[in-house]
Formats: structure tokens, C-alpha cells, sequence
């Protein structure tokens, strides 16, 4: 049995999602403020708090309209039942898989209320919403007339307050063929069937020596408690009880030699003569607690030289990231198999593995995680299976590549179409079902490269993709000229751009990707001029061919595919939506144009290079025979470090501005706040 999808709507920027779960591990990836956290978070709610409560900020402002809807309906004079169709409510739907040849479902049996013996979907509903009855209260004293800026303000300030006390929590069973066949459960039977557990990023690993950090030794008395349980594993609660008979040992001494000496130390109160106090006298008694002991006294340490014992805090923050994460998988484990019922899932949400890890222990974690859980139950005396599935969310490139295509979901936070400005809300990009297009050699060297060269294509607001060494080493250089030159422009520099460097071979490899990430990019390539179709290079003017792969798959519907018609190419031809190409053409109108990025580089600059024909044809077979004396890597670190007074090559420059202009990612509220914050005036009003 697992988790196969999880539907999401109204939470946050969790408008209206579908996230599809792997069976073992699904990694999170995205830009900040894209969702991953609000994930978490309802997830949290709704199934691990005992009793949800969410102010109005939880519902997505996309369903904000939806409460207005439902006070002109109720206005207009609409039944309750049709007002409160109207009214938002936060849902959480959770569709398992499972195997219906099994004798017995254990607690998923009250969640399967169909009666098609071939059906193997069992599907869970929790609702946030109007409580039942309370149409007439919610609404109360609230405007009778169509809503303006200002009474709506008022409504929804009114909304704010009553949510919390006007809501509840509503859990029912659902068939997957019948919308209509319900069993309403309790939240007791939704918490029997799935357990959580929760990793957050904010771990509070202090990087402090001046004070100890506790954070193992905690982690160390939660592990002690769950032994302790009744339903805990039999070798876990010797251990347990071991610990009290220690205890227990200590504290006979204490009664017969400690208490005794302590008892000295308080005055008889009749030597007080106080009337009132008859034979009164005091006893002194020294109780230990165990579980106070672990928390309070118990100390994680590190073994040191000679003997000496270092603190927990003095150990690295990586070391004790990792040591924590561990713990508590461990805990989890323990804690799932001292549940009195066995749940049928775990499922375990990890945010930020990566922080203070360096990039090969972050490699290693998420290949290792599928390992971990085999190795807790392995280390049992009865091997009790653990049905444990991971989501982990992270803003490493290093734990993203190395956790492969299939079981990727990209977070993308954008504009709602058709909404007001403002409202955004999460789209869940399904990297397994993206490329489901892509070939398995196309899908595996894409995973390689992407793993080898530490792509963070996840991440980034825009990318550039670069034929080769000298683009890619020289690329800042000409991004910070054009803005020098053009300051009033768009600034890509502020923008956060990745560079990958793929060559004209495989660049068409990556278009499909890019456009299913809706990633804003510019391709950078070479003319790769031909005398023909699968003929020797030469100069431009002497080509009718382009041997790039790139430029062929890109304009693949063009009939006949030639030099000519390339050249002839505006530039809104070269723009796919979000993607555009970028590829030589002639610096002046009927001027010479270089073959690659050195042959350009070269035209652009010819007082630089001592160019001296007299007609563009002549210009580009010197600029040829130039570029062909020149070492790549030397040629591209001598104008990026030492020689810089040089011009960059039209078409590059072209596609920078158009890569720099337009679809300038939406920034984080709370960040943009802070900025804004920090740059007033002191004693000036900031606008939120």
C-alpha cells in the first residue's frame, strides 16, 4: 500500500495542485516562494495536528472571491446549500494503492467503500470548511449591497474572525468510480492509516561555541520515550527498563546517605518558638527522573584527545546535521513500530537535507535514504516491514540530479491566468510524465549531464546555453558591458541566470526541458557554415548549409533548411515562447559574418586583431585563419582577465537583451518587504 496522488486546493499558493508520490523517494525541487514549504505545512495540519485551525492569510488569495461570491448569493436570496458550495474550504485528497487480493487491509478497511472487486484505489478526503449550520452566522451583519474597495476590506477584516471559530475539520471516505458513495470517519482513523513525521529545515543547529546546543541530546530523550511506550519493541523497552533499575540504584543511595546529609542542612522549626507549628518537621527527599535526566542533564559528546570529551556543539554543523537527520529517521521508525495499530503508510517529509552538508555528502544522502530504512528494519529483531515513503524538498542541484528524472516534481510559482495582478499560485511540473516523450538515451544523457556538470536548471529564474568555452567564460564580461552601456536597460545580473555549456550537438536535447519548465532561456550557437549538406566548413559566404544540430532541430519546419534562410532570420523568429536562439550574423548590414563565436569575436574587434581586407569576404577568411591560430581556452581568459577593451559580438548581445527584458520572475512578498524596509528613509512610511 502507498500514497499514489495528493490533490491539494485553496492553501496558500496551493491553489489547485496534483502531486504525484513515488513509492520510495519524491524530491521537491523549485525557485523560493514556489510552494515547497506550504506543502509541508498543510500536510502538517491536516494530518498530524490534533485539531487544524487556519486564519483567512491560509486560503489562497486565487479563492479570496469565492467568500464575496457567496455573500451576493446569500444577498440575492440563494438556499444555504448552493451559499455554501460557494464558500472556499482548504482540501486535502489522498488517493493510495493497494493490492485488493490481500486477505486484509488493516486500517485502510474503513477508507474502502467501493464494490468493485478489480478496483485498487482507495481515496480520502479531508476538508477544512463551514461548519454545518453556520451559513447564517458567518454571513451575519455583513454588507446587503454589492461590495466596494472599501466594505470589502471590511468583509474580509470580519472573515478573519470567524474563520477560526466557524470552520472545522471534515474527514470522509470516497469512491473512486462514485463521487457520490461517502463514509464520513473520524480523524482517529485518517491518523491510524497514515503516520507523519516531519524534518524541518530550521533544525536549530546553532553555530555557536560560546553556549552548548542541545539539539542530539533532545532528539536522544525523544527516542527514550518512544522505548518506553507500551506498543514499544521488546529489545527497545529492555533497554529502557535498564536505564530506570540504573536510576533506580542511584536513588536507594541517595535515600540512605544523601537524604540524610541533606536533612542537616534544614533547621528544626521548633527552635523557632513560633506558636502554631506544633510537632511539625521537615523531611527532605531527592527524586530522579529519568526522562528529566536525558533532557536536562544528558549531554551528547564527541570523543576527544586524551580522554577529553568534546561538547555537541563543537562538532561541525554538516556532521551534526547529518547525525540529527539520522536520529531522527531512527526515532520514526521506532515510533511507527510502537503504534498499537500498525499504520498502513509513513510518510515522512525531510525540507533542506543539503543544509552544511558540502555537495558529495549531499549526493550521498539522497542516494542512501532508500538504504537508511532497509537498515532500520534490518537491525530488528523481527524485521518488521516499514512502509515508508519520503518527499523530499531541496534547493540543492546536488541533490536534485542525483536523485533522477522520474521522481523530480518541479514547483513553479506563477501568475494565475485570467486572475487580478497579484494572485499567484503553484503549478506541479511532473518531470516523469514531462518527458514521457523523450527517448531513454535522449532522457539518460540529459540526466548525466545534468549530474556531472551540477545543473541547476531547477532553480534558476533564466538560463543560457552556451556552445562552448569561450561563450561561457566571456559571457559575464559581455553582460556587465551592455549594462554599462545601457544603464537604463534590464539588468540580467540582478536576475538569478544559470549558464550551462552543452556545445551544437546536444543543445537541441534540452529544448523539450526548457520548455516544460517554462524556464525563460537563451540558446547560444554557432552558424557551422557548410559548402553542403554534409560537406567540409568554410567561410560564410561561400556555405549554403548549417551542419548544427541545434539550429536544425529548431527550425526543423523550415523547407528548405539553408544558410541563406538563416541569415535572413529576424529576431522574433528566433523566439519559441520563452526560448530564444542566438547565433552569428553580420555586425553592419551586408557586412562579413563570423562562422563560430571566435570568428565573430574577431569581426566585431578588427583594429584589435589587425584585420586588413578590404571586402567582407576577404574580412572572414582572415577572421578564420585567426580564430584558427588561437587556443580556446587562452584566447577566452586573456579578453575575460587582461585585454577587456574589446566590443561584443552583435548577436550576442541581442539575445542578452532580450533574455534580460521581459517575464522578470515575481519576487518573494516577505523579501521585497525587507528590501523595501531597508532602503526608507528613517521615519518614512513604506507601502506594503
Amino acid at each position: 500500500m502507498h500514497i499514489h496522488h495528493v490533490e491539494i486546493k485553496n492553501f496558500r499558493l496551493l491553489a489547485n495542485v496534483d502531486l504525484a508520490l513515488e513509492e520510495q523517494t519524491t524530491v521537491i525541487v523549485g525557485r523560493n516562494n514556489s510552494g515547497k514549504t506550504s506543502l509541508n505545512e498543510v500536510m502538517r495540519r491536516l494530518m498530524a495536528d490534533g485539531t487544524a485551525v487556519f486564519q483567512l492569510e491560509d486560503f489562497s488569495s486565487a479563492c479570496y472571491d469565492g467568500f464575496c461570491a457567496a455573500l451576493e448569493a446569500r444577498n440575492n436570496g440563494a438556499e444555504d446549500d448552493a451559499i455554501r458550495a460557494l464558500v472556499p474550504a482548504i482540501e486535502l485528497r489522498l488517493k493510495f494503492c493497494y493490492d485488493p487480493a490481500q486477505p486484509k487491509l488493516g486500517p485502510l478497511s474503513p477508507f474502502v467503500v467501493d464494490l468493485d472487486p478489480a478496483c485498487a484505489q482507495a481515496l480520502v478526503a479531508v476538508r477544512y470548511e463551514l461548519k454545518d449550520g453556520q451559513v447564517g452566522r458567518f454571513f451575519e451583519g455583513h454588507p446587503t449591497t454589492p461590495l466596494t474597495d472599501e466594505t470589502r476590506t471590511v468583509f474580509f477584516r470580519a472573515l478573519r474572525e470567524r474563520i477560526p471559530g466557524d470552520f472545522s475539520l471534515k474527514i470522509w471516505a470516497e469512491d473512486p468510480n462514485d463521487s457520490d458513495n461517502l463514509r464520513q470517519l473520524q480523524p482517529a482513523a485518517l491518523r491510524g492509516l497514515v503516520k507523519t513525521g516531519f524534518i524541518n529545515a530550521q533544525r536549530g543547529l546553532d553555530d555557536v561555541t560560546s553556549r552548548e546546543s542541545d539539539v542530539l541530546a533532545k532528539t536522544v530523550e525523544s527516542l527514550f520515550a518512544t522505548a518506553s511506550s507500551p506498543a514499544a519493541d521488546s529489545s527497545d523497552k529492555q533497554i529502557a527498563e535498564a536505564l530506570k533499575s540504573a536510576v533506580q540504584d542511584i536513588q536507594a543511595q541517595i535515600d540512605t546517605n544523601f537524604s540524610s546529609q541533606l536533612k542537616s542542612l534544614v533547621p528544626a522549626l521548633q527552635s523557632f518558638g513560633y506558636p502554631g507549628l506544633g510537632g511539625q518537621e521537615l523531611h527532605t527527599e531527592t527524586i530522579l527522573d529519568v526522562r528529566k535526566l536525558l533532557s536536562n542533564f544528558t549531554k551528547v559528546r564527541y570523543a576527544g584527545y586524551s580522554g577529553i570529551a568534546l561538547p555537541e556543539s563543537y562538532n561541525g554543523l554538516g556532521a551534526r546535521n547529518l547525525i540529527f537527520i539520522l536520529l531522527q529517521l531512527a526515532g520514526f521508525y521506532k515510533a511507527f513500530r510502537a503504534e498499537a495499530t500498525e499504520p498502513g503508510v509513513h510518510l515522512i517529509f525531510i525540507e533542506e537535507p543539503e543544509a552544511h552538508l558540502h555537495p558529495q555528502m549531499q549526493e550521498v544522502f539522497v542516494r542512501q535514504l532508500a538504504k537508511i530504512a532497509q537498515q532500520l528494519v534490518a537491525s530488528t529483531v523481527d524485521k518488521t516491514p516499514w512502509p515508508v515513503q519520503f518527499v523530499v524538498s531541496t534547493h540543492s542541484s546536488h541533490v536534485a540530479n542525483e536523485a533522477g528524472f522520474e521522481s523530480i516534481r518541479y514547483f513553479l510559482g506563477t501568475s494565475s491566468p485570467g486572475a487580478p495582478e497579484g494572485v499567484r499560485q503553484t503549478r506541479i511540473k511532473d518531470l516523469r510524465k514531462g518527458l514521457k516523450g523523450t527517448s531513454e538515451p535522449d532522457k539518460k544523457f540529459l540526466h548525466q549531464y545534468m549530474t556531472l556538470t551540477r545543473c541547476d536548471l531547477f532553480f534558476a529564474d533564466k538560463a543560457v546555453l552556451v556552445e562552448g568555452l569561450s561563450e561561457r567564460l566571456l559571457l559575464p564580461i559581455i553582460i556587465k558591458k551592455l549594462e554599462t552601456a545601457e544603464p537604463d536597460g534590464p539588468k540580467l545580473s540582478s536576475q538569478y541566470m544559470t549558464v550551462m555549456e552543452v556545445g551544437g550537438a546536444y543543445a537541441h536535447l534540452f529544448f523539450d526541458l526548457l520548455q516544460f519548465l517554462e524556464l525563460r532561456s537563451l540558446i547560444v550557437t554557432d552558424l557551422d557554415a557548410v559548402e553542403k549538406a554534409g560537406g567540409k566548413a568554410c567561410a560564410v559566404h561561400k556555405g549554403t548549409y548549417s551542419s548544427n544540430a541545434a539550429l536544425k532541430s529548431w527550425f526543423s519546419n523550415d523547407d528548405p533548411f539553408t544558410l541563406a534562410g538563416l541569415l535572413a532570420k529576424s529576431d522574433a523568429e528566433k523566439v519559441n515562447t520563452r526560448n530564444r536562439i542566438a547565433y552569428q550574423c553580420p555586425e553592419t548590414k551586408g557586412g562579413p559574418c563570423g562562422r563560430t563565436f571566435e570568428d565573430a569575436f574577431i569581426l566585431a574587434n578588427p583594429a584589435m586583431f589587425g584585420l586588413t581586407g578590404k571586402t567582407p569576404q576577404e574580412l572572414e577568411i582572415q577572421a578564420r585563419d585567426k580564430a584558427d591560430e588561437l587556443k580556446k581556452s587562452e584566447f577566452a581568459l586573456r579578453h575575460a582577465i587582461a585585454e577587456t577593451g574589446w566590443t561584443a559580438p552583435t548577436y550576442i548581445l541581442s539575445g542578452v537583451r532580450w533574455l534580460a527584458g521581459g517575464e522578470v520572475p515575481v519576487p518573494d512578498p516577505v523579501l521585497a518587504l525587507a528590501v523595501e524596509a531597508a532602503v526608507a528613509p528613517v521615519g518614512g512610511v513604506v507601502n506594503a
